[in-house]
């Protein structure tokens, strides 16, 4: 229950102290002065949060600054007019209110960052105390669901490797009749283990992911001594989940990897009897593989020399083939992986080249969107990608035909690396090359990238591609026949004027086929079918003037 207050100030809220004490800390150094002419507000906080007077300033302050975004220490000297050693006083204050939930904490790269957690914000909007979240009585999924949170948390700096041994165990103290939990408890376990335990069971509950490779676990340790130990151990067998077979090396085509684990069928017997898992073995995520019989077939037109290479191409990559290929290579130490690079103008056909190669070969296809890869957080990326390499892996192994990986419109990841990048967003993007680059070098798959702009390719990037075919847009013979393909119904002499009049590519022309149908569908046959076409056709290209319209 919350004390009566004494009538130091008017009727007020928290949100009101809040406000009065920001008005006042601005320019204020946070003197004496400040904090005697601020009592009323300062006391009012400190009675109703059960704070200290310092503490309640920085609450108030802290409110204000972050604007629910991340705000480093500096700007808190700066708002109040302090030198920052003055500020850095203050930061047991801080880890205090951390500790207590009023703020979260980012420590990187030796810079301090803080924000209000959003459910602060909406207590003081209520014009409540904070109260500490009530874990009792969950299930064990609820369970899962709070531990992963707590794990994003970590992920995100918020929280310490200590800290997050501290929410989890809360979390445990909260729920002890859980089978997961007795099971965890029972085993006694180091707390390093423990947490590398807990995060395994945590990614296969809430991800299906049962092919955990390093760059899922390297986020929990605070210091990288300690990562490189584990995963030392990790890599050589001897750290004690591998040694009492809670966790095992994944496998790929017969043989051992590494650098992927899974729980084994004992520690998901023993650990996780009541939660409803994928049979033991299953490949889980599979998100965005396409199935060869899924791909519908599509008559292309390319060059005699193209079509030639894009032949060579698919029959290589016939099962049969491509095994005794693979075999040969192996023999004379060479690496077995693939690579094929698509280039040349958009709509040239590139990605349904690669479409028609995996329906034509019976090799489903993990079609990449890189726009996604890139995330907006600087170390994100990289994780993606890494991420996406080890899925592919994933989903290979055990498949008696390889699928195959297309990166589509891959510009943006394997243009030119930069020289003396200084900046976060470039040092990322060279990171993030560098980490396709490797992965390409141990690629044991097939991977087709397509482009637009290879005069920006990188020279690594350009040495790791066995195949490059370069797309062009389609001749008149070429381009006559796409017309005659996509509208059936318009003649031959017409079809041929169409191709010689626009240089359309592939891509353009399909647009225009598709207007057309949306034109029969809303307005029925035209009394002039090529009259009808041109029009469209003139229009696919606002800026271009084709000069006299073809009439009949």
């Amino acid at each position: 229950m919350e004390k009566e207050l004494k009538p130091k100030c008017k009727a007020i809220d928290l949100l009101d102290a809040v406000e009065n004490v920001v008005e006042q800390a601005k320019d204020s150094k946070l003197s004496e002065s400040f904090y005697k002419d601020c009592a009323p507000y300062i006391d009012y906080l400190c009675e109703r949060l059960d704070l200290t007077p310092t503490q309640s300033v920085l609450v108030a302050l802290f409110i204000d600054v972050s604007n629910y975004s991340w705000v480093k220490i500096s700007k808190f000297a700066e708002y109040v007019d302090c030198r920052l050693p003055r500020i850095l006083r203050y930061l047991k204050d801080a880890e205090e209110l951390e500790r207590r939930g009023f703020i979260y904490c980012i420590r990187r790269n030796k810079e301090i960052s803080y924000t209000v957690p959003m459910e602060v914000v909406e207590a003081f909007q209520r014009d409540e105390k904070l109260k500490p979240k009530d874990y009792r009585g969950m299930s064990t999924l609820n369970l899962f669901e709070e531990i992963g949170n707590q794990f994003g948390l970590r992920d995100d700096n918020i929280l310490t490797f200590n800290q997050l041994v501290s929410k989890i165990h809360i979390i445990f103290d909260s729920n002890p009749n859980l089978h997961f939990v007795r099971e965890i408890r029972s085993l006694n376990l180091p707390t390093e283990t423990e947490m590398l335990l807990v995060l395994f069971s945590h990614l296969l509950v809430n991800n299906n992911d049962n092919h955990v490779g390093y760059h899922d676990i390297d986020f929990m340790f605070d210091s990288n001594r300690t990562w490189h130990r584990v995963k030392g151990e990790l890599n050589q067998g001897t750290h004690s989940l591998i040694k009492n077979k809670f966790i095992e090396y994944t496998n790929d085509n017969g043989f051992v990897n590494r650098e992927s684990f899974r729980m084994t069928r004992q520690a998901r017997s023993e650990l996780l009897r009541d939660v409803a898992l994928p049979p033991a073995g299953e490949n889980y995520k599979q998100i965005g593989l396409k199935s060869s019989t899924d791909i519908p077939v599509k008559k292309l037109f390319f060059s005699p020399e193209v079509n030639s290479q894009v032949d060579d191409l698919t029959k290589l990559l016939r099962k049969k083939e491509f095994n005794r290929v693979c075999e040969r290579l192996t023999e004379s130490g060479f690496r077995k992986g693939f690579t094929a690079l698509f280039y040349g103008s958009p709509g040239t056909g590139k990605t349904e080249a690669a479409l028609q190669i995996a329906r034509a070969t019976g090799r489903d296809i993990m079609q990449v969107d890189v726009s996604k890869l890139k995330s907006m957080w600087v170390g994100e990326s990289e994780k993606n990608v890494k991420a996406l390499f080890d899925n592919y892996r994933a989903m290979a192994q055990g498949r008696s035909i390889t699928p195959i990986l297309l990166f589509n419109e891959a510009d943006a990841i394997i243009g030119n690396r930069m020289d003396g990048a200084d900046r976060a967003v470039e040092k990322m993007e060279n990171s993030l090359q560098n980490i396709i680059l490797q992965e390409m070098e141990n690629l044991e798959g097939i991977l087709i990238a397509t482009t637009n702009l290879v005069r920006n390719l990188d020279n690594a990037f350009e040495r790791r591609f066995l195949y490059k075919i370069k797309f062009e847009k389609p001749n008149i013979e070429a381009r006559a026949s796409i017309w005659k393909s996509m509208i059936p119904s318009l003649k031959r002499k017409f079809c041929k004027q169409l191709a010689e009049k626009f240089d359309f590519s592939g891509g353009e022309i399909e647009n225009i086929a598709r207007h057309y149908v949306i034109d029969l569908v809303l307005h029925g046959k035209p009394e002039n079918l090529l009259q009808s076409i041109v029009n469209h056709c003139e229009h696919e290209r606002l800026e271009r003037n084709y000069g006299n319209r073809i009439g009949f």
